[in-house]
């Protein structure tokens, strides 16, 4: 017995050397933002996001999306939030602007949590919930197909009515260039039974939001707007015939667009952002 000791003692050491290590338990109180993978969780240290100032353009949906996320970082009733429409308008950017706001009106009460919208948010919920901080989680750029009922109908449980719906001191931002987040066809509208119905299904998703706001492709006047903001903020010049040139080279005008041409007015200077 005696001699089979040492034996023994390889192997068991061989056998931990091969078994991975206990993950370690994700400290949700010590950054301002994450990532959840459902099969991991990374710390964002720091949050990268524009100041409010500098978002321009969406002047009314700045207001509800920056006093929505106040009241939740302060512990007062808040909504989940659909922020749909136009590309490039800023939709993510105005979230994360807005929890860092937050997060400078109310230090460490409120984290940005980056998920996706599978079965693995009900475990990311669960740890949430035990968890004595409020947190907003961002499901960016999010769209289902028409197929794809299992998991809008899951999203729309975790908001409402189910079971597993969200805790208190979680609320969901969702970013989505369709307002139904559902996909939908022209071939919906020639249901013989009843297309009524199935339109009805399409919103019933967006009907959980407590707060919908569209965002709608820019006008040049705001377009310009939007780059004189920045332009102003980081000490650099540019010419309005410019700007608009490079909107028409790209084909659209928009907040992003905007920030493209920024960043081309600063690689000219030999100057980084």
């Amino acid at each position: 017995m005696s001699a089979n000791g040492p034996l023994l003692e390889r192997i068991a050491a061989a056998l931990e050397r091969l078994a991975p290590p206990a993950p370690a338990a994700t400290d949700w109180l010590a950054h301002p933002a994450y990532v959840w993978t459902g099969a991991s969780v990374r710390a964002v240290e720091p949050l990268e996001a524009p100041a409010l100032a500098l978002i321009k353009g969406v002047d009314a949906q700045k207001a509800a999306v920056a006093e929505n996320v106040l009241r939740l970082a302060s512990g007062a009733a808040a909504h989940d939030m659909l922020l749909w429409g136009s590309r490039g308008m800023g939709k993510s950017a105005l979230v994360r602007a807005a929890v860092r706001a937050a997060q400078e009106a109310y230090p460490s009460r409120i984290a940005l949590v980056q998920a996706a919208p599978d079965e693995s948010l009900a475990s990311l919920l669960a740890e949430l919930r035990a968890t004595d901080r409020c947190f907003l989680i961002l499901l960016d750029d999010l769209g289902f197909d028409a197929d794809d009922a299992s998991s809008a109908r899951r999203l729309r449980s975790w908001l409402e009515g189910g079971v597993e719906a969200r805790p208190a001191n979680v609320r969901l931002a969702v970013t989505s260039n369709r307002r139904a987040i559902v996909e939908r066809h022209m071939a919906e509208q020639d249901d013989p039974i009843n297309p009524r119905d199935v339109v009805d299904d399409r919103l019933a998703l967006a009907d959980r939001f407590g707060l919908s706001l569209g965002f709608h492709a820019c006008s040049q006047d705001d377009y310009l707007a939007i780059i004189a903001g920045y332009a102003a903020h980081y000490g650099l010049a540019f010419a309005e015939d410019d700007a608009l040139t490079w909107s028409k080279q790209r084909g659209s005008r928009s907040g992003r667009v905007a920030w493209q041409y920024v960043n081309e007015l600063a690689g000219r200077t030999g100057r980084s952002l």
